[in-house]
């Protein structure tokens, strides 16, 4: 991880060096801002590798960003780019695509080398994420990316709660190894395709992403419904708009059933609620995380820790 902020140059040098050295060297584009607001200017991101991708993080006071066709053969990138906006709102607009805003928690998607303008749209400023992954890994063949302009996910799109998992799954991820985010960051990638239309969702590789985002979504719908003793296959698969024989494959290619991630998330939580609330009894974190006797949990429990409860709790106290 490397993180970067204005507050390691002096203030009336602030945003000539943002705009020379980080907004033009390492994202490629041009900053423009009055000179009378310069030295009031703040801006700060982070940079994580997830395997031949990248992940930024940015945050800054209001400036205006164009990528021109001179930036873009400076700094060609080859990039499908996917953003989330974290704060503040932006504005979009540029010779070859229609204007259009990002509000807070918006995802939207473009290929790096297309020229744009965005602005801020309120006063705090930028902050966003964005995904860059490489066109070489995750275009299929004969498929062409150069009309890929910045446009935002629709949130009625089924498509979007996929893409927005397999996004947490990056930003929530330790593992910077190519093995550890490289499943991801291809689904991720190829789910951005699909609702942009490059590529055909009964294709192999689209396939195999959706097989990856559904997976990830449904492990997130768990965990938001533990505490609900009635927490079954159909429950979710009706969540994810598929069909109980379709949810009990995708866990059939991972290392845990359906039922077996279930419990394990379950005693995941369990151990965390012993440690963290001393003022719960037992019963209250056995119900709390969705087991539905006190006897099933300490069975489960034992099995897990060959210790119960009460002696995982005094051990760690």
């Amino acid at each position: 991880m490397h993180t970067w902020s204005t507050d390691q140059v002096d203030p009336k040098d602030r945003f000539d060096y943002w705009r020379e050295v980080r907004a033009k060297g390492l994202f490629g584009v041009t900053a423009e801002l009055e000179a009378d607001r310069r030295r009031d200017f703040f801006g700060e991101f982070s940079l994580r590798k997830l395997g031949d991708a990248g992940l930024v993080e940015l945050r800054a006071s209001p400036y205006r960003v164009e990528r021109r066709t001179g930036d873009i053969a400076d700094a060609a990138s080859n990039s499908l780019c996917i953003y989330q906006q974290l704060g503040g709102g932006g504005w979009f607009g540029g010779a070859r695509l229609d204007e259009f805003s990002v509000r807070d928690g918006m995802f939207a998607t473009s290929y790096s080398d297309l020229p744009y303008r965005t602005v801020p749209l309120h006063d705090d400023g930028f902050h966003l994420r964005i995904i860059k992954v490489p066109v070489a890994n995750i275009v299929p063949s004969g498929a062409e990316l150069g009309e890929l302009v910045p446009r935002p996910l629709q949130d009625e799109t089924a498509l979007r709660a996929l893409l927005e998992s397999c996004f947490r799954d990056l930003i929530e991820s330790n593992d910077a190894a190519t093995a550890g985010t490289a499943p991801t960051v291809q689904a991720l990638a190829h789910i951005a395709l699909i609702e942009r239309g490059i590529m055909r969702p009964k294709s192999r590789l689209a396939q195999q992403a959706l097989r990856t985002a559904h997976l990830s979504l449904a492990r997130r719908l768990i965990r938001r419904h533990l505490a609900r003793a009635a927490l079954s296959p159909t429950l979710i698969a009706g969540l994810l708009g598929i069909s109980v024989r379709h949810l009990h494959i995708l866990f059939e290619e991972t290392e845990m059933s359906f039922s077996e991630t279930v419990t394990a998330l379950r005693l995941e939580q369990s151990r965390r609620l012993l440690r963290e609330q001393p003022g719960q009894t037992i019963a209250e974190i056995a119900f709390a995380c969705g087991f539905e006797s006190l006897a099933t949990f300490y069975r489960l429990f034992n099995a897990s820790e060959s210790m119960t409860p009460g002696d995982y709790r005094a051990q760690t106290a």
